[in-house]
């Protein structure tokens, strides 16, 4: 199975970032998943209300602030992403510190810019 996103956030409000966010994944080809507060889907993407061991996690797209975004820190590191995108309002040094001291990439950035410009 090709690498996926992860959508941390997720938001069945279709005004919200990490919704819209979904969409334009979707709709430039990225598999894509969701964790949110409630079950429901976007386009045929579940978004699930517990964490899950997603296999495959590439890149994870916070749509959390940094006080949320605290009982995620084990979960996210376990998931071995390549990358963990902090979107605006997500910013968290903390957690960047923690995240590269794993190797792992963190990345300050909007996504639906990122893929407006195709620079995903």
């Amino acid at each position: 199975m090709e690498n996926r996103t992860l959508v941390l956030g997720a938001s069945l409000n279709p005004n919200r970032y990490s919704n819209i966010a979904i969409k334009r994944l979707l709709d430039k080809n990225f598999q894509v998943v969701a964790l949110g507060q409630k079950k429901g889907s976007v386009l045929g993407v579940l978004i699930d209300d517990e964490k899950k061991q997603y296999q495959n996690i590439d890149t994870v797209n916070l749509y959390l602030n940094p006080e949320r975004q605290k009982e995620y820190y084990d979960y996210i590191v376990s998931l071995n992403p390549r990358r963990v995108i902090f979107n605006p309002g997500a910013e968290n040094d903390e957690f960047v510190i923690l995240l590269e001291s794993k190797n792992i990439t963190a990345e300050v950035a909007c996504t639906l810019v990122l893929l407006s410009i195709d620079q995903y």
